[in-house]
């Protein structure tokens, strides 16, 4: 770092500027011949007086394709010349600048039909976009053009036609700020006929034979999942809770799951969940976790639990700084090459385990001698394979006539001495940039796993957090939205406010400790202060004093990771019902309305936001839970609670004494909801009207499922 201190602006004869960033995505960019600048008014600005084009790069740490063209194009001398010739070019992480991404994303969807990273995007000087793309590979390739070829074409006709491409600019720039300010209101009413509908988008799409949704590459999308739990829960149809069963028994049982450290990979390549791309992401561990604690609390089946365990596990070891926070991700490629840190050959299988041994984990895991993996390029055999359970490990016992306790044992065993050989290989890449949002979808997934697990440890890995976000991602009581060796900075988005919300809100729910429920319902307040468009209705993804971009941005589809519109939507419910907060369930009722046009005709799209409907649409309980919350009594009421998948149910302690005081300051409601007779007690009320206080775990039961 001193000597890096000591470079010029422009970074040296050996780097390029991005060595002065923080973003593990830029700082790998910063030894290419390319002239990289990071976002920025300088960037733009040499760009009007040169008078040329920008070409933007966006990508991630952890892609696999954006290694890729960096080797191929970026690492490229003549493509840099070319490239520092014609161009001012500026890298961008996407996890830093979503609002950026989202910008251009759009651009990209509607000029090519898709997007994906890298993305690399031409502009004018006013950044405004005139064409772009995704990955390109450096010369022509089947029929595609290459990076050469699209530099020199682009730099052409900014040379030879140039009004034409401002013209496209000012076109296409108008197509997406259109798309931006298209009016939702009033196109539709959601009802429980849009639960319907989106239960039915699911059942149409589901892939009976391997679990999930449609064709290859298969998500998780965890929150498609959780609405179908909670759609169960509402109407007990059974076809719900098989979908997601078959779905999850089958991810956690294939390639997409890494058998020996936990955690599950970004996606599968196919259909039946073999080959993943390697890449694990927070995001991914956080929702996927709370869903298998979810389908527990459903089903009762320790396994879904286990492999929730097994998730955390791996983000408490490999994904933790020092500091309490979380970090990002973990790259798909180790040595430059996809997958390698998690394959394994039949030879080296029988050589760590022994012949008897290896022969066993061989059977149970799918190890082949010619090998279950492809090369990607050119689809040849590697003899490498993939961990994964083509038959239940249960039904190997039975056909082994061997007893599935001690089987299991044994197996574990065998998994230690592959997992402890895996560690010493050389790990991929690790990003360890701290996200708030990312962080808060973990707070939220650890305090939830904790309190229905039993697990407290979970539990003090989220207040941990909690803590570092608060006390270090705000400056001057505004929000921050990214961290990483001591730097704080990047004013917080809609996504940060809302997942933190969220988590902060579960914290409490875990711990009853007043002050994450105030500042819960203090991020809600001011995320509706910066973020709420009292014009025209929903959320942007800026908020006041953030930067201006050519146009604003309000996201609603529900991908691998929530939106924020969905994720504000139910954190304002969830906190408001709890806090008597009327007017954050007013703006999340707002919000519903305001996207109604839009997610109506297709619910599948919003699935997260179907579940913020469902706790709106009710019936939603308050429950009050009165007494010393370290009675054996009160204890074993928390834990009826738990142990039952109650979605729309909120719950809130009122102890004795003076520790009632600052609880009864954020919920009014609690005074005069006492133990009874010093037991401890339960009120269960809906819209603040309750039942008759009882003692009875069984009792408090009963009068919570009520008309469910």
């Amino acid at each position: 770092k001193e000597e890096i201190a000591k470079l010029p602006p422009d970074g040296g004869p050996d780097f390029n500027r991005l060595i002065f960033e923080s973003s593990p995505y830029l700082l790998q960019h910063a030894r290419n011949p390319v002239d990289w600048y990071a976002w920025g008014a300088e960037a733009f600005e040499r760009a009007r007086r040169e008078e040329k084009l920008v070409f933007l790069s966006v990508g991630y740490s952890t892609c696999h394709w954006c290694h890729v063209m960096e080797r191929e194009s970026f690492e490229n001398e003549a493509i840099a010349r070319l490239m520092n010739d014609n161009f001012v070019s500026i890298k961008v992480d996407r996890e830093e600048r979503p609002d950026v991404d989202a910008i251009y994303m759009a651009a990209v969807q509607a000029l090519t039909g898709s997007g994906g990273w890298p993305m690399s995007v031409f502009l004018t000087a006013d950044g405004k976009p005139i064409w772009g793309g995704t990955y390109f590979p450096p010369d022509d390739r089947f029929g595609q053009p290459g990076f050469r070829t699209v530099l020199q074409k682009i730099a052409d006709l900014w040379r030879t036609d140039r009004a034409r491409l401002e013209r496209g600019a000012e076109e296409l720039t108008g197509h997406i700020r259109a798309q931006s300010a298209e009016a939702r209101t009033g196109e539709a009413e959601l009802t429980t006929k849009t639960l319907e509908k989106g239960y039915s988008n699911y059942t149409e799409r589901f892939d009976a034979a391997h679990g999930g949704f449609g064709g290859a590459p298969k998500f998780p999308r965890s929150h498609s999942l959780s609405f179908l739990l909670r759609y169960h829960s509402r109407t007990g149809t059974a076809r719900a809770l098989e979908m997601v069963e078959t779905t999850l028994q089958a991810m956690a049982a294939g390639g997409m799951y890494d058998h020996l450290g936990g955690g599950f990979h970004r996606y599968s390549t196919d259909p039946v969940w073999l080959v993943p791309h390697f890449e694990q992401m927070l995001n991914d561990q956080a929702l996927l976790a709370r869903t298998y604690v979810e389908a527990y609390q459903v089903t009762g089946e320790e396994r879904y639990a286990e492999v929730a365990r097994d998730m955390l596990r791996y983000v408490l070891r490999d994904m933790t700084d020092a500091s309490g926070g979380f970090y990002s991700a973990e790259d798909a490629d180790s040595e430059g090459v996809e997958g390698k840190f998690y394959l394994w050959t039949e030879q080296e299988i029988l050589r760590l385990l022994g012949r008897e041994d290896g022969t066993l984990f061989a059977r149970v895991y799918g190890v082949t001698q010619d090998g279950n993996y492809r090369e990607e390029a050119s689809g040849g055999e590697t003899g490498e394979n993939i961990l994964h359970l083509p038959a239940p490990v249960a039904e190997v016992a039975a056909d082994l006539d061997l007893d599935q306790a001690p089987f299991e044992e044994r197996l574990e065993v065998m998994r230690r001495k592959l997992f402890e050989a895996r560690e010493r290989r050389v790990h991929p890449h690790r990003d360890d940039k701290i996200l708030t949002d990312w962080n808060g979808l973990m707070i939220w997934a650890l305090a939830y796993a904790g309190r229905v697990l039993g697990e407290p440890a979970y539990v003090e890995r989220a207040r941990r957090a909690a803590e570092f976000l608060l006390g270090t991602m705000q400056s001057e009581g505004r929000l921050l939205h990214r961290y990483r060796e001591g730097n704080a900075s990047i004013p917080a988005f809609l996504d940060d406010h809302a997942f933190l919300s969220l988590g902060l809100f579960e914290l409490y729910q875990a711990t009853f400790e007043a002050r994450w429920l105030g500042e819960a319902r203090r991020l809600c307040r001011e995320m509706v202060k910066l973020f709420w468009d009292g014009e025209r209705g929903g959320f942007r993804l800026v908020g006041e004093g953030g930067e201006q971009l050519i146009t604003e941005t309000k996201e609603l589809y529900d991908g691998a990771i929530p939106s924020g519109n969905s994720a504000a939507t139910l954190a304002l419910s969830v906190v408001g019902r709890l806090t008597m907060d009327g007017d954050l369930e007013r703006h999340a009722e707002q919000n519903l309305k305001f996207f109604a046009g839009q997610i109506d005709p297709f619910p599948m799209g919003y699935p997260f936001m179907l579940m913020a409907l469902d706790f709106a649409l009710g019936p939603s309980k308050e429950v009050v839970l009165a007494g010393d919350p370290t009675a054996p009594d009160l204890i074993a009421m928390r834990r009826a609670l738990d142990r039952g998948f109650f979605p729309n149910m909120v719950v809130a302690l009122h102890p004795p004494g003076d520790g009632a005081r600052e609880i009864e300051e954020i919920i009014g409601f609690l005074e005069g909801q006492d133990a009874l007779e010093g037991n401890a007690t339960a009120y269960v009320c809906e819209n603040y009207a309750c039942n008759l206080p009882t003692t009875d775990p069984v009792e408090m039961l009963r009068l919570l499922r009520g008309n469910r």
